[in-house]
């Protein structure tokens, strides 16, 4: 969504919830080899001990911070890791039992025995979810996309400090050189791709998720170059050589040996992030529910309306200018596209959009679902997907995304949504592009778990009313 305070929380949080699931499994492996299947496993003690386990395993974890660097480790050093934490674990269960006196209660034989099965699950579990992770890592769809603007002087020693770690969250799309006119050359494999000239109408029209800056300008010139991609609504990365109290959102990171201050319109934390994207799991799955059901009931009247594919699909842009295909109930005709010229003339929306009133290419059907906004539902198929949110902004058609200008790129700093504030504003009287760019913005910058509820609560309200929807 917005540039994460500290992303690699997000892998430590794979290896946590692994961890603690695979850990109840050897917990209850361990009791049913003891006790056996016959054996209920209600038996208060162990149902506590059961709870205590993963409250011992986050204490350990909090500590020593064993998950850092998790990715580099090699086998044997991760067993001797798992081994280390297996040891710990096992010595803090026994002093729970001596303190609590309830050592005679517990059988010897299931602590070593769970000692054992959970050194084997914790470290085979942790390979495979390595495995998965770098394979993730090599596929640069899950990477972010990063930007470098330096110096030519520095140009090479920065781009071979960044590339040095080789399990990163991004990738490096392209160098800007701010003092020289070097594009299609290459410094350390990175093509060049913009000068201090060309560099934001590279960035209007190309998609970058982040801009690192490491050059040796003023102070006022990198102000005035964050200024300007800030307004753009691109995260920025600036060494701490250059630090202004102006900008918003700052943080402190690393980034392969670079410390520098971070800038964002707008930091999600690692907890806002995990329960947002659980809620659009959530909601997407009940979407595709719904999809099926709308489906059977409206499938046949759109083909016999207009015969045709029933679902219509069209490349949108997403997130910092990412591509992806948009899904939706089709309610105009096959020609809609076509007619669209012919139509502009009476476009209402003042700006990079178009609307207009009593639309001809309208199915008749299509005006029914698009008042109660079923013909949505397939959104939930991006949603799922991640492509989109169910709560972010209306995602610009190619076209409309190429007339942008600087400022109008900012409401693509997050995830496109199935609703926003713009919908639940009354989007049918709003006819600047304009306050629509405001209104994403407000939401953007003003992002909260209870706005994100807010908004969709309100959405409710909205199709239940049949307000703005048409």
């Amino acid at each position: 969504m917005y540039k994460l305070a500290n992303s690699g929380w997000l892998k430590h949080f794979d290896f946590m919830v692994n961890d603690i699931f695979l850990l109840e499994a050897a917990f209850i492996f361990s009791y049913i080899i003891r006790f056996g299947l016959s054996s209920p496993f209600d038996v208060p003690i162990y149902a506590v001990l059961g709870v205590i386990l993963p409250i011992l395993h986050i204490f350990i974890v909090f500590f020593t911070e064993e998950y850092s660097g998790i990715l580099r480790r090699g086998y044997l050093k991760e067993f001797k890791a798992v081994l280390q934490h297996n040891c710990m674990l096992v010595a803090m269960v026994t002093l729970y039992m001596f303190a609590t006196q309830q050592a005679a209660s517990y059988s010897r034989s299931v602590l070593f025995t769970f000692w054992g099965i959970n050194l084997v699950f914790t470290w085979l579990g942790r390979a495979l979810l390595k495995r998965a992770l770098l394979l993730a890592y090599s596929n640069e769809k899950n990477l972010s996309y990063m930007l470098v603007v330096t110096s030519k002087a520095v140009a090479e020693r920065t781009i071979d400090q960044l590339q040095k770690e080789k399990y990163s969250d991004y990738i490096i799309k392209g160098l800007a050189i701010v003092d020289a006119d070097m594009i299609g050359q290459t410094v350390q494999g990175v093509p060049v791709v913009a000068t201090d000239d060309t560099l934001h109408e590279y960035l209007r029209t190309q998609t970058v998720d982040g801009v690192f800056i490491h050059v040796r300008n003023s102070y006022d010139e990198i102000v005035a170059i964050t200024d300007s991609l800030l307004a753009m609504g691109i995260t920025v990365h600036i060494s701490l050589d250059h630090v202004s109290s102006e900008m918003p959102n700052k943080v402190v990171e690393e980034i392969n040996g670079y410390t520098v201050l971070t800038t964002s319109i707008k930091m999600a934390t690692t907890r806002q992030l995990f329960i947002k994207r659980a809620i659009d799991i959530c909601g997407g799955l009940a979407g595709l529910l719904a999809t099926l059901i709308a489906f059977i009931i409206f499938a046949p009247i759109i083909y016999i309306q207009s015969p045709g594919p029933i679902f219509f699909s069209q490349e949108r842009v997403g997130r910092n200018g990412r591509r992806f295909r948009i899904y939706k109930f089709r309610s105009m005709y096959m020609d809609a596209e076509e007619r669209k010229q012919e139509l502009m003339a009476q476009n209402k929306m003042d700006g990079f959009m178009f609307k207009m009133d009593d639309d001809p290419r309208i199915l008749p059907i299509g005006k029914f679902i698009r008042r109660v906004s079923v013909d949505e539902l397939p959104q939930s198929i991006n949603i799922l997907k991640g492509d989109m949110s169910l709560v972010g902004t209306r995602p610009p058609t190619v076209d409309e995304y190429e007339q942008y200008e600087l400022h109008h790129k900012r409401r693509l700093a997050s995830r496109p949504g199935l609703t926003g504030m713009w919908q639940i504003s009354g989007r049918s009287d709003i006819t600047d592009f304009e306050e629509v760019v405001k209104l994403d913005t407000e939401y953007i910058s003003n992002f909260s778990l209870g706005l994100y509820l807010k908004i969709l609560f309100k959405t409710v309200g909205v199709v239940l009313g049949k307000k703005g929807s048409v």
